[in-house]
């Protein structure tokens, strides 16, 4: 009885988490419908055309979301217990994520006239989902939230993670430096973290050839 309780408690957060993932693209969907009141004497399909920054706010932010939950989903696969101190901890990812339509609809309205700083604020947000999903794993690893036979591999989702903590402080730092580069590397991260079992496998298969063992 207490292992279902655990299940249930486990699929109870992950389906509040996705309401919370629901919402926020809601959100990126409402700043489109912004356009109709700014409608020109050319008609809709013009002012869609001369409002563009609202279209591209939403596509910024929908792969950014959408990454996040896949890869949410993903380490909650093998996630099988909680407790109130994980609550918190997954709270602070989804505290970023309802940030995310502001940081994107800000790198839109900006990208123009202040690019630079529109993406730098666009990539501390990411800075911060890297760390708060890489404290998810980590503070599930270590409390033993996940089942024995998965540790194994959830060390290389924790790790991979790790990796994108890395990865996002780089790429913040560059967005001082030159935007245009910036872009094409969260480009590749997105494409990269679109399939988080891949990028883990390859790790796992790494460490083993290595001899690496979970503890």
């Amino acid at each position: 009885m207490e292992d279902v309780n655990h299940q249930a408690e486990t699929t109870r957060l992950e389906t509040f988490c996705d309401g919370v993932f629901a919402i926020a693209i809601t959100l990126l969907v409402l700043e489109l419908i912004q356009i109709l009141n700014l409608q020109t004497e050319g008609g809709i399909l013009k002012s869609f055309l001369h409002h563009w920054q609202p279209f591209l706010a939403f596509l910024v932010g929908f792969m950014t979301i959408m990454v996040c939950w896949v890869n949410h989903h993903h380490a909650f696969q093998y996630i099988d217990k909680t407790d109130d101190g994980f609550m918190w901890v997954n709270g602070f990812l989804l505290f970023m994520v309802t940030l995310t339509p502001l940081a994107s609809a800000i790198l839109a309205e900006s990208i123009e006239t202040d690019g630079k700083t529109a993406l730098t604020i666009f990539g501390l947000n990411f800075f911060l989902i890297a760390i708060a999903a890489y404290l998810i794993c980590k503070y599930g690893y270590d409390r033993k939230l996940v089942a024995e036979k998965s540790r194994e591999y959830f060390r290389c989702i924790k790790k991979t993670y790790g990796i994108s903590i890395l990865y996002t402080l780089v790429v913040f730092i560059i967005c001082f430096i030159s935007p245009y580069i910036a872009i094409v590397l969260y480009i590749i991260m997105f494409a990269v973290f679109a399939l988080p079992k891949n990028f883990a496998n390859f790790l796992l298969s790494r460490d083993r050839k290595k001899g690496v063992r979970s503890n």
